[in-house]
C-alpha cells in the first residue's frame, strides 16, 4: 500500500455576514499539500447563510480564508 504523504486537512471559514451583521461561521473542509502550497489559501465559494449586500437575499459567493483546525474531541 502506498504512503499517504504530507497532505493535511484545512478549514476554510466564510468572511460573509448574516442579516445582523455578524459572521456566518460557515466552513468548508478541504485537503492541502503544504509542499506545493505554502501560503494561506483563499477561495471565493458559496455561503448559503450570507446576505448579498446588493439584493438583500440569502446565499451568495464570498471569500473563504484558511483558519486553524479545531482540536479533536476525545470520547
Amino acid at each position: 500500500m502506498a504512503k499517504k504523504g504530507p497532505v493535511t486537512k484545512i478549514r476554510l471559514v466564510s468572511t460573509g455576514l448574516n442579516a445582523k451583521g455578524a459572521p456566518t461561521g460557515y466552513t468548508y473542509y478541504v485537503s492541502k499539500n503544504p509542499r506545493n502550497i505554502t501560503e494561506k489559501m483563499k477561495f471565493s465559494k458559496y455561503d448559503p447563510r450570507a446576505i448579498n449586500p446588493e439584493t438583500k437575499k440569502l446565499g451568495c459567493h464570498v471569500l473563504f480564508e484558511e483558519k486553524k483546525m479545531p482540536p479533536h474531541k476525545k470520547n
